[in-house]
């Protein structure tokens, strides 16, 4: 039985090994594969470095766009107010997290769609026809999402960070874009907790209800929050459910979707 299994193993050995002969000519003659190659020089003209350093700089652009995208717009808001609700309601783990970034993916689509217009008709496309540099595509690009940080930053936050700076201004259009960055996360952050607070009460009020009742029952081994979570699922969707959640959070965006 092993000399049989043996010979099968070598008949199998040989049949591959025959197969990359056969195949090794056709990848070695076809002119379609691409070759890369990578190399290292030394210049001695400066300016030979901007393009590289200009490549360099948008990979890194591109390789941070998944953080600029959560913190420059409203997703932070969005996706903490979601967390809460999900927590509040008690579901543990549904909907999922993939569900809840992927609705407040959408919904941050859909309330920067301004903006994203304005950054694709102002700075993609002159850049892509030639008509402005990656600097001036860059400025233009960053403008549309400035007027929106600026718009739902609060003063409390930009009065905190120019104290921390050590810098004062006359008034919000004087700031830059290195003190409204850190004020507007900073107060999406909070929104989204003020949001959370407000979604909590109405099902702590279920919550310690249905505690009292089966306390009076004498059903004290009964978990409350199994009993619970029905009803405040029942609340949830009486009260309108996601749409009426959707319509209610992108309303607290003064100014962008009312």
């Amino acid at each position: 039985m092993n000399g049989m299994r043996s010979k099968v193993l070598f008949a199998a050995l040989c049949v591959v090994f025959l197969f990359l002969l056969n195949i090794q000519p056709v990848y070695a003659s076809n002119p379609l594969l691409p070759e890369i190659s990578l190399s290292v020089g030394g210049t001695d003209d400066p300016a030979d470095l901007v393009p590289a350093l200009q490549v360099l700089f948008m990979v890194s652009i591109i390789a941070l766009a998944p953080s600029l995208l959560m913190l420059l717009t409203g997703f932070t808001r969005i996706v903490i107010s979601m967390h809460f609700l999900r927590a509040a309601m008690g579901t543990q783990q549904m909907p999922p997290n993939q569900v809840l970034v992927g609705v407040a993916l959408v919904l941050t689509l859909y309330l920067m769609a301004p903006q994203l217009t304005a950054i694709n008709e102002t700075a993609l496309q002159p850049l892509g026809r030639g008509e402005i540099t990656i600097d001036e595509a860059i400025a233009r690009g960053i403008e549309p999402l400035s007027r929106f940080m600026r718009s739902q930053v609060e003063d409390r936050d930009v009065d905190l960070f120019c104290k921390l700076q050590g810098v004062t201004f006359e008034t919000r259009e004087e700031v830059p874009d290195s003190i409204i960055v850190p004020a507007f996360i900073l107060g999406e952050l909070t929104k989204g907790f003020i949001i959370g607070f407000v979604l909590y009460l109405p099902f702590i009020v279920i919550d310690m209800v249905v505690a009292s009742v089966l306390m009076a029952m004498g059903m004290m081994m009964l978990p409350p929050a199994m009993i619970s979570m029905p009803f405040k699922i029942l609340l949830f969707l009486l009260a309108g459910g996601w749409g009426f959640f959707i319509e209610h959070v992108m309303a607290t965006f003064q100014g962008v979707v009312m």
